[in-house]
């Protein structure tokens, strides 16, 4: 019997439930609409001109201008050692001394002997030559003179034997004084005095690096090739400067390699720098930078104007309506914060820099205060 109260009672309940989600959704409704309507804060920046260097960026590797193994050429005892490790040495300093008394005993011994065979050459020329006539007058037989003139003769070779047992001597000798082969730098001593070192043994005594000037070696691209080759003959600039030091040492590219490194896609480059200020040292890795033109009057934009979608980039170009358009982009070379737009923007507009993802193609924009 109660049965249809029920279903009246449920009924009304149903048609109230109905009208609050009805008001509630047209509530949400406005409250959207008024969203929409809302203009996004943003900052903005004008397009503008400026002349914009060209750049290539790599990590560079600090090698000597050329490295000197120092090692002696006659075994003996370091009797003395000229200079200190970590020294600059000019070209011919005297880096150490070998105890030069037994090689200076052997070229005594070596002009002895040539002294002796002097003479004796001389006095055996001497008799053969008075043989020679002797022979002619028939009192002497020709074999006895060819014997005093063969005699003559070895003599003769020996003494040129010992002329060059002489100058050998000289040279053991001269090498017990070991000078420095160029100018520049020591490094570590391997061994000091009282040593016995041996003939072109290992290691060496002192490794000498030239590094006033030396090199800068690091890899670009391969595309960069074509670009670098027309350069090279104008001593194309090149920057190198240690992290986080701040100071930049110049130079210019004197070296090109003759191969692409297939497997890397790159070639070798050489930037010799003239180092005076010895910022650089070998062994370093190092930012190069490397001009290669200048752009005049380029169309720039702020760096974070330009975003990146699935059609590639582009930027909120703000109108006068103050709504915002998509404008696709042909973005260039950035440097600084700045980037060079190839294609999409002209000087004089107006381009969101922030603000970016709250923005719709069409959308309303309010400007607010921001970097310039």
């Amino acid at each position: 019997m109660q049965t249809p109260r029920l279903n009246r009672l449920f009924t009304r309940q149903i048609v109230v439930m109905g009208c609050l989600l009805v008001a509630l959704a047209g509530c949400s409704a406005e409250k959207e609409k008024a969203k929409e309507k809302a203009p996004a804060p943003v900052t903005v920046a004008r397009v503008g001109q400026a002349s914009v260097p060209v750049e290539l960026r790599a990590i560079g590797n600090v090698e000597p201008h050329a490295t000197v193994a120092v090692k002696s050429m006659v075994s003996g005892t370091v009797t003395s050692v000229h200079f200190k490790e970590g020294q600059d040495v000019a070209k011919g300093a005297l880096l150490f001394t070998i105890d030069p008394r037994p090689y200076a005993a052997a070229l005594s011994q070596a002009r002895a002997n040539l002294a002796r065979d002097v003479a004796m050459a001389a006095n055996a020329s001497e008799q053969a030559g008075r043989y020679l006539g002797l022979v002619n007058e028939g009192i002497v037989t020709r074999e006895q003179y060819d014997q005093l003139k063969a005699n003559a003769d070895a003599l003769s070779a020996s003494v040129a034997s010992n002329r060059a047992a002489v100058d050998s001597a000289k040279l053991q000798l001269g090498f017990c004084y070991i000078h420095a082969p160029m100018t520049g730098r020591t490094g570590n001593l391997a061994v000091n005095a009282g040593n016995l070192v041996k003939a072109n043994d290992a290691p060496a005594l002192v490794t000498i690096n030239q590094i006033s000037p030396l090199y800068v070696t690091f890899s670009l691209p391969e595309k960069e090739l074509g670009a670098i080759k027309g350069r090279m003959g104008g001593k194309l600039a090149v920057e190198a400067s240690v992290p986080n030091s701040g100071a930049a040492e110049k130079g210019v590219v004197t070296f090109l390699d003759n191969g692409v490194d297939q497997a890397t896609g790159t070639i070798k480059v050489k930037g010799t720098f003239q180092n005076g200020g010895r910022r650089l040292w070998p062994g370093q890795f190092v930012n190069v930078l490397l001009t290669m033109d200048v752009r005049q009057n380029a169309i720039v934009v702020p760096t974070r104007a330009v975003q990146t979608g699935q059609q590639g980039e582009f930027v909120y170009l703000v109108k006068q309506d103050s709504t915002v358009e998509l404008r696709p982009v042909t973005a260039g070379v950035a440097r600084e914060g700045i980037t060079v737009v190839e294609k999409g923007l002209n000087p004089g507009d107006t381009v969101v820099t922030d603000g970016q993802m709250r923005l719709a193609p069409g959308g309303k924009v309010a400007v607010k205060k921001g970097p310039a």
